[in-house]
């Protein structure tokens, strides 16, 4: 093992800003939620063009209520991508509906269209459409969002975005999150995402009674708004319980520190593509595949992903690893974890997912990465490769 510290494949970036805003906020009289939830969901909301915003403890809560907002439920089916983390299924499953998956395009790794209109009109025949697909913004970049709202006009769906990895994206000029062409899209703002609140997750729409089911459903189902209730209200203190809703709260701690860091997104996302182009200069003559980028958009880039050909993946992770370089693999296919195996999914369901997967590799990117840490990650990455 290398002396040098570290270098991780993700990492928040916390400026002092950012520290003052939280201390605030424990000098303040709200902890929990306060004023600084609604001025958070108000960044996000304004940022993406977006009219509400919900904030919540974190992306796979914003997932699991967005999916019940829809309505999804026992004899519904979810589709989503199988290259992405298990909370864009489990949330399916949450719901008491049933999961399957539509295989990637192999040029963005996003969800392929094409693959999704066939499997749809199959679906249509047998009489098994999906009532929610979820589209996984991977990596950064946006899927081919226009055309998904297309065939959840003409095959009935919602369309609930996970960008987790995207808020700052943009796609066809507008900003990932605008819900031009979906009914919700979904945040994370984990550490190793692009803008972070510790652990956290929200949800955006332009419809207002998603938004109201979203904040009563973060909240054990509970209003205290009279207009909403069955019967009179008991009085200024009375709340009802209109539906079985969860403990999903985003507290102002973690609001306030949201706030900050949103002040600075836009910096993130230009320091993460300026990386990016270093990186695609200097590996360029290398037996790699590089990051394809749609022109339609512009990636936030939440990771850079490189194909290692000639099933050289595997002693590229073991020895950058070794040099402490702490590359990462985003995402072995959901269908191949062994509780999707229990419910029928086997190899070859999903045969470009699962041909990505054997040659991925996630290579060191965010804000605070150093041209020198870079430098070093390129060295090494040549180096076992010459």
């Amino acid at each position: 093992m290398m002396n040098r510290s570290p270098i991780p494949y993700g990492r928040q970036d916390i400026s002092r800003e950012d520290i003052d805003a939280v201390v605030d906020i424990l000098r303040s009289d709200f902890l929990t939620q306060g004023p600084a939830v609604g001025r958070f969901e108000r960044s996000v909301a304004d940022y993406c063009h977006a009219g509400h915003a919900v904030a919540v403890n974190s992306a796979t809560s914003a997932l699991h209520i967005a999916c019940l907002a829809a309505g999804l439920g026992p004899g519904d089916i979810l589709w989503t991508s199988p290259n992405t983390f298990v909370a864009s299924a489990n949330c399916g499953l949450y719901c008491g509906a049933s999961v399957d998956f539509v295989d990637i395009d192999p040029n963005t790794y996003n969800m392929s269209v094409v693959s999704l209109e066939k499997k749809l009109k199959l679906a249509r025949q047998s009489g098994r459409l999906p009532k929610v697909v979820i589209p996984v913004h991977f990596s950064g970049q946006s899927c081919e969002m226009k055309r998904i709202a297309e065939l959840g006009r003409e095959f009935g769906f919602t369309v609930i975005e996970d960008a987790s990895h995207a808020i700052g994206g943009r796609y066809l000029g507008k900003p990932v999150g605008s819900c031009q062409f979906s009914d919700m899209t979904v945040f994370s703002f984990h550490p190793v995402k692009i803008v972070t609140t510790g652990e956290g997750g929200g949800v955006v729409t332009n419809n207002e009674a998603l938004h109201d089911k979203l904040i009563r459903l973060r909240s054990h189902g509970i209003t205290r708004d009279p207009a909403l209730m069955k019967g009179k209200s008991d009085g200024g203190w009375y709340y009802q319980q209109l539906e079985l809703g969860f403990n999903y709260r985003m507290t102002d701690l973690q609001a306030a520190l949201g706030i900050s860091q949103m002040s600075r997104l836009d910096a993130f996302v230009a320091r993460r593509n300026e990386l990016a182009g270093r990186y695609d200069e200097a590996l360029s003559g290398l037996p790699v595949r590089l990051p394809f980028q749609d022109p339609g958009g512009y990636s936030a880039f939440h990771l850079y992903v490189i194909r290692v050909l000639s099933n050289q993946r595997d002693l590229v992770f073991d020895t950058l690893r070794k040099e402490n370089i702490l590359v990462n693999v985003h995402y072995i296919p959901v269908h191949l974890q062994p509780y999707y195996r229990e419910l029928g999914f086997s190899a070859g369901d999903f045969p470009e997912a699962e041909h990505y997967y054997k040659e991925t590799i996630s290579l060191p990117l965010f804000p605070k990465l150093s041209e020198h840490q870079q430098d070093t990650v390129i060295s090494c990455l040549k180096k076992v490769l010459s």
